[in-house]
């Protein structure tokens, strides 16, 4: 019985709850922009789209969790960082998480085929769906093992801050286009999030190979992509407002943004000097919430 219970523990821990909660979201944010574009989503195809997208997520979670035993040992874990634990922490083999992700891979996309087939999923929300897995899965496994060759930090920060709103809209009928353009600001503060998260875990990824760009550049290099990339996060966000007719981003999402630059700020003040990614993690984490709440307010 404590085996079962074991597994069980290790199974819900690598699917990283949190995060599925997170992606969850930014799904929801991805319908809300197409909403505010015209559509009139239906709660049932919000929720069926929703359901092989949380199973191909947790996928990939598990297939990440599976390639980073060596390195999640190693490391200094933070809530933030470091992957769950769970491994370390009871022992079990890395074949849990792997039959794991083979099994929710299976139902994420098995699931999409039969929705597809019955006309509740578009073709377009299902291609995005197997972008969204394969790239997933080749940011941890063979054959391409994007994250550890520099490549991963821009892989899921196009993967959940670009393509994952855009599937929201697809499910719904949205314009891909618009939603994409007004996910770019969020898009590269995801992209800030994965500067921070990996720089606690540098040393152990060097250790056994995982070549990240936390561990390809040096903290000076780090630094000025951190702070640059934050500046065109900023003026993604003013010019999507001030430059198109009709603006991509409606006021009420400007200024909803806005109190996250204050955390920008805090986590580049401390980035490569700061252990624990919060205030990256905080400033991610606040700009979907708020920029759903901006969109809402758009809409009603």
């Amino acid at each position: 019985m404590m085996g079962v219970r074991t597994v069980a523990y290790v199974v819900f821990q690598t699917s990283r709850p949190s995060q599925l909660l997170l992606i969850a979201g930014v799904y929801l944010l991805g319908v809300v922009i197409a909403a505010a574009n015209g559509v009139t989503p239906a709660g049932s195809t919000v929720f069926v789209g929703l359901f092989p997208l949380l199973c191909c997520s947790a996928s990939v979670h598990y297939a990440n969790e599976f390639a980073d035993v060596e390195t999640d040992a190693q490391t200094d874990r933070t809530p933030f960082s470091g992957g769950s634990g769970a491994l370390a922490e009871t022992g079990l083999s890395r074949s849990v998480p792997l039959i794991a992700g083979l099994l929710s891979l299976g139902v994420g996309l098995g699931s999409a085929l039969v929705l597809w087939t019955s006309g509740w999923l578009s073709t377009q929300a299902g291609r995005l769906l197997l972008v969204i897995v394969a790239a997933g899965w080749q940011y941890s496994v063979r054959p391409l093992k994007l994250a550890w060759r520099g490549l991963g930090e821009v892989t899921n920060a196009a993967l959940g801050g670009l393509i994952l709103p855009v599937y929201g809209a697809a499910v719904v009928g949205g314009p891909l286009g618009t939603v994409a353009l007004a996910s770019l600001p969020f898009a590269l503060v995801v992209l800030l999030n994965l500067f921070a998260t990996q720089w606690p875990d540098r040393a152990a990824d060097a250790a056994v190979g995982k070549r990240t760009l936390a561990v390809r550049w040096s903290r000076r290099r780090l630094r000025i992509a951190y702070i640059g990339i934050a500046i065109v996060a900023g003026i993604s966000l003013v010019g999507l407002y001030v430059v198109p007719s009709p603006p991509v981003l409606p006021r009420p999402v400007v200024l909803a943004s806005l109190p996250v630059a204050p955390l920008v700020v805090w986590a580049a003040g401390g980035y490569t000097r700061r252990r624990v990614p919060l205030p990256t993690v905080a400033a991610m984490v606040t700009l979907a919430a708020l920029q759903l709440f901006g969109w809402l307010w758009t809409i009603y």
